[in-house]
């Protein structure tokens, strides 16, 4: 099996926090280095030989958009952000793929796929990861500073606008994402999109009817969109 040498590039140590731990369970990754800026970054890149490179967006000094294109020949980059909307200059870039923090244990693997040749993928392999990462935290930012969010302690997250509320069972978190990038981030086995303004913890279900799903004191609705397919998971 070929390994593949990886570089993180973020200025946010738990986003590098994140990301070490989902290379360090992937069996055909080895992380190479870490870099907190672009300068440095350049530095590293003169002196390894990196295919994969998981780089930051919004940095110091010199943006991860900006930096890439200083690159001539750069190794396969999948951005990481926070922000939704740089993913046409990305693309734009031929960067392999644009992941939204915090990131999926589900979406990482996807992007990984998408730059390794097929007959390298190790989809099969994918049930030997620790089964707990999924279950293990994301960061996110609220009130100025990255907050750790285990994700067995989610009850369901509501819809505010340009916000996202991540009731857990230790309290609410406010975090500036659209719902669907939560849903995008969040593994799909264990949360289920109710209604366009909710998302649900699949395991903390108590109840439920046909426009109701109960949980935790909480009577969230079911919206009639979802419904068939709510009801279809709930009741296969």
């Amino acid at each position: 099996m070929q390994i593949y040498k990886c570089l993180i590039v973020d200025d946010e140590p738990p986003a590098r926090d994140v990301l070490r731990r989902y290379i360090e369970n992937m069996p055909m990754l080895r992380l190479a280095g870490e870099c907190p800026n672009a300068f440095e970054a350049i530095s590293f890149l003169k002196n390894h030989n990196i295919e994969i490179m998981f780089l930051d967006v919004q940095m110091p000094q010199l943006s991860g958009m900006n930096f890439l294109r200083t690159l001539a020949i750069p190794p396969k980059t999948i951005f990481t952000t926070a922000f939704e909307n740089y993913a046409l200059e990305s693309y734009e870039l031929e960067a392999v793929d644009y992941l939204l923090k915090p990131v999926s244990l589900e979406r990482f693997i996807k992007a990984v796929n998408k730059a390794i040749p097929k007959k390298d993928a190790q989809l099969p392999d994918l049930p030997q990861l620790n089964p707990s990462i999924e279950d293990n935290f994301l960061y996110f930012r609220s009130e100025r500073k990255m907050i750790k969010v285990v994700l067995k302690d989610i009850l369901y997250v509501e819809s505010l606008k340009d916000y996202v509320k991540i009731i857990t069972s230790h309290g609410p978190v406010i975090t500036k994402y659209a719902m669907t990038a939560m849903e995008a981030m969040l593994p799909e086995q264990k949360f289920m999109r109710i209604h366009r303004s909710f998302m649900v913890s699949v395991d903390k279900i108590t109840s439920f009817s046909q426009t109701h799903i109960q949980l935790a004191g909480a009577n969230i609705p079911i919206g009639k969109l979802y419904q068939r397919e709510v009801l279809k998971k709930l009741c296969p």
